[in-house]
C-alpha cells in the first residue's frame, strides 16, 4: 500500500508548469502548493484555525528543532505531533539535515552520521539517517524527507561528488529504517549544486530506490538567482515525471513562479512570516514596509486587491501604529496576510495552468510586483 498517490492532471505546452493532485490518508492537496513553515510545531503567531485560512492544509515541521524539543520520547508517548498540536491537516517534515549542516563550526560529518552541538546549550548531539527517520516516525508526519548533506552551492566538484554519494547512501539507509512505510511517504533529496552531471547522477540513483517523491535540495543557500533558475531548468526535464517535486526552502513570489515554470509542485519557506516580523507586507503592487511614515494617515487596506480578513478589516495606518508600538497583534496581522498572499499566488497559478495562460499570468505578476517583465 502506497502512503501517497500523485496524479498529473494537466501540463502546459509553453513551459514545464503542471497541475497535480497529491492524495494522502488525511486528505487531497492540489499542486502547485505553498506550505507554511511550522518549525517547532506551530506557524509563528497563528492558531491552527488561522493557518487553515491561509494555507491549503499542508504545513512543514522541522525535525531538527522537534528533535531538540520536545524530543522523540515525548512525541512517541503522546502519539505524534498531530495529537500534540491538534493540527487536523497534513504535516511534511524536513530531515534536519539543512539545520545540522548549517552549524559548520560545531559539527563533524562521518559516514555513520553527523556529530554536532545544541545551538543553545552546547551539549553534544548526534543525528544519523536512521535517527532522522525514526524522529519523523515519532512526529508522525504524512511526508518525510531523507537525511541528506546540504553542502554550499559553490563547493568544489570533488567535494560535491563525494557529498552526493553520501546523500545517496544515507537515503538508502533511511528508507530501510522507516518504521511506517505504509502510512508515511518518504522523499529522496536531489543534490549536486550547479553540476548537471552530479544532479543527473543523484536523480538516477535515487530513482532506483523508488521514493514516493523527490525534493530539490541545495538551492536557496546563497547562490545567485540566475544559477538557481538554470539548475531548475535542467532538472525540469530530468526528474521523474510521475512523482511530486518539492523545491525545499524557496518561497519568494518570483522564485515560486520560476519553480512552477520548471515543473515544481511543492514549496515552503520562512520568508512570509520572517519578513512580517520586520514589518514587511507582500502586496499585489510589491512589498510594503508598514512602519514608514507615508502610511501614518493611510486609512486604506494593506492590499486593496486582497480579500483576506486583515485587508477587509484594518487600515495601513492602524497596522503601522500597532507595529511602531511593538504590539504583537501587528506581527499576527502581517504574518496572516503574507501567508494568505502566497496561498492566493499558488491558487491563481493553478487556475492559470488550468486555463493555459500560466506564462501570461507570470509576466503580469512580475511586472506588477517587481516592476519587471522577467
Amino acid at each position: 500500500m502506497k502512503p501517497l498517490k500523485f496524479e498529473v492532471l494537466k501540463e502546459t505546452n509553453d513551459s514545464g508548469a503542471r497541475l497535480g493532485k497529491i492524495t494522502l490518508s488525511c486528505g487531497t492537496y492540489n499542486t502547485p502548493i505553498f506550505m507554511p513553515v511550522g518549525t517547532k510545531g506551530d506557524v509563528k503567531c497563528l492558531t491552527n484555525e488561522e493557518v487553515h485560512k491561509v494555507s491549503n492544509g499542508l504545513i512543514l515541521a522541522n525535525t531538527y528543532h522537534l528533535f531538540l524539543s520536545p524530543g522523540m520520547d515525548l512525541l512517541n508517548k503522546v502519539g505524534g505531533l498531530k495529537n500534540y498540536s491538534k493540527w487536523d491537516g497534513a504535516y511534511l517534515t524536513d530531515s534536519g539535515g539543512f539545520q545540522v549542516f548549517s552549524l559548520s563550526k560545531t559539527r563533524k560529518i562521518e559516514e555513520e552520521g553527523v556529530y554536532f552541538r545544541h545551538y543553545k546549550n552546547g551539549s553534544k548531539l548526534f543525528m544519523s539517517p536512521e535517527i532522522s527517520i525514526h524522529m519523523q516516525n515519532a512526529i508522525g508526519s504524512d511526508i518525510m524527507m531523507s537525511f541528506d548533506e546540504c553542502p554550499p552551492f559553490n563547493s568544489s566538484y570533488e567535494y560535491m561528488k563525494a557529498s552526493c554519494e553520501r546523500t545517496i547512501r544515507w537515503a538508502k539507509r533511511g528508507k530501510e529504517a522507516n518504521l511506517n512505510p505504509d502510512h508515511q511517504a518518504l522523499f529522496g533529496i536531489v543534490q549536486g549544486g550547479p553540476y548537471e552531471d552530479l544532479r543527473q547522477y543523484c536523480i538516477d540513483e535515487l530513482s532506483k530506490l523508488d521514493f514516493d517523491g523527490y525534493s530539490i535540495g541545495g538551492l536557496a543557500v546563497g547562490e545567485a538567482q540566475e544559477d538557481r533558475i538554470k539548475t531548475l531548468n535542467f532538472l525540469r526535464d530530468h526528474m521523474p515525471k510521475d512523482k511530486p517535486r518539492y523545491l525545499m526552502g524557496v518561497g519568494t513570489p518570483d522564485d515560486i513562479l520560476y519553480g512552477i515554470e520548471n515543473g515544481v509542485d511543492m514549496f515552503d519557506c520562512v520568508e512570509p512570516t520572517r519578513i512580517a516580523r520586520h514589518g514587511v507586507a507582500m502586496t499585489s503592487n510589491g512589498r510594503v514596509l508598514i512602519k514608514n511614515k507615508e502610511f501614518e494617515y493611510d486609512f486604506g487596506p494593506l492590499d486593496p486587491e486582497c480579500d483576506c480578513e486583515i485587508c477587509k478589516t484594518y487600515s495601513r495606518s492602524y497596522i503601522r501604529h500597532l507595529f511602531r508600538e511593538d504590539e504583537m497583534l501587528s506581527l499576527r496581522m502581517l504574518s496572516y496576510h503574507n501567508l494568505y498572499f502566497l496561498k492566493k499566488l499558488t491558487d491563481d497559478a493553478r487556475e492559470a495552468i488550468k486555463n493555459d495562460r500560466f506564462q501570461e499570468f507570470k509576466k503580469e505578476f512580475l511586472l506588477k510586483y517587481y516592476k519587471r517583465s522577467e
